[in-house]
C-alpha cells in the first residue's frame, strides 16, 4: 500500500456537522472533557464518550486515545492532548504533536476522513496563526496509509481564515466552505 498526501477541506461552522468518519477533540491528559469544543462534543456524544477517555488517561500529551462516537453519527471521537491538565496555557508546539497524534491514530484505526477544530486555541492560548501553522504543516507532511481527507473546521471566522492563509502561504489547493456553501478555493 502507499502512502499518499492527505486532501485538505477547510469549513466555518460546528464540528458536529463535519462530513467525516472521525472527529478530534483537542484533550487534555485527564481525559475530562470540560468547556469549548470539549464540553460541545461531550453534550452531544454523552457522558459515556468522557467516561471512555478518561478510563485510558493518562494521556501523555502528543499522544491520542479512540473512543466510540457515543450518540453522535461519527464511528469514533480521537482525543489528541495538547496539555497536560484541564485549563492551562500550551506552548504551540503542542498543537503540532497533537494533530501528528490525531493523524496517525485515524490512520491506525481505518479512518478514511477525520475533522478536526482548531487545536489548542481556547484554553490553550495559542495564537490562531501559530495553530494553523503548526496544524497544516502536520497534515501537508503526513503521508497515509487510509486517511485520505481532514475537514479543518470551527466556528470562529478567526481561526478558519487563519488555515485559509496558511493553505495560500504554501501553496495548497484545498476546498473552501462555509457551511454548505461549497466553492472550490
Amino acid at each position: 500500500m502507499s502512502l499518499q498526501p492527505i486532501h485538505i477541506t477547510v469549513v466555518q461552522g460546528s464540528i458536529l456537522e463535519a462530513d467525516a468518519q472521525a472527529i478530534v477533540n483537542a484533550a487534555n491528559s485527564l481525559g475530562v472533557m470540560g468547556g469549548g469544543v470539549a464540553g460541545v462534543i461531550r453534550r452531544a456524544a454523552g457522558e459515556e464518550v468522557e467516561t471512555e477517555a478518561r478510563r485510558q488517561a493518562l494521556i501523555p500529551v502528543g499522544q491520542a486515545v479512540l473512543t466510540s462516537g457515543g450518540k453522535t453519527k461519527f464511528r469514533g471521537i480521537i482525543h489528541a492532548a495538547t496539555m497536560s491538565q484541564p485549563g492551562v496555557r500550551i506552548p504551540p508546539d503542542n498543537v503540532a504533536l497533537a494533530t501528528r497524534a490525531a493523524l496517525a491514530l485515524a490512520d491506525d484505526k481505518g479512518f478514511e476522513s477525520l475533522a478536526l477544530p482548531g487545536m489548542g486555541t481556547g484554553v490553550g492560548g495559542v495564537a490562531h496563526a501559530s495553530a494553523a501553522l503548526r496544524m497544516i504543516g502536520e497534515i501537508k507532511a503526513y503521508r497515509s496509509r487510509i486517511l485520505r481527507a481532514v475537514i479543518l473546521v470551527d466556528v470562529d471566522p478567526a481561526m478558519v481564515d487563519a488555515w485559509r492563509e496558511q493553505l495560500a502561504v504554501s501553496g495548497q489547493v484545498s476546498a473552501f466552505s462555509k457551511k454548505d456553501d461549497r466553492a472550490e478555493g
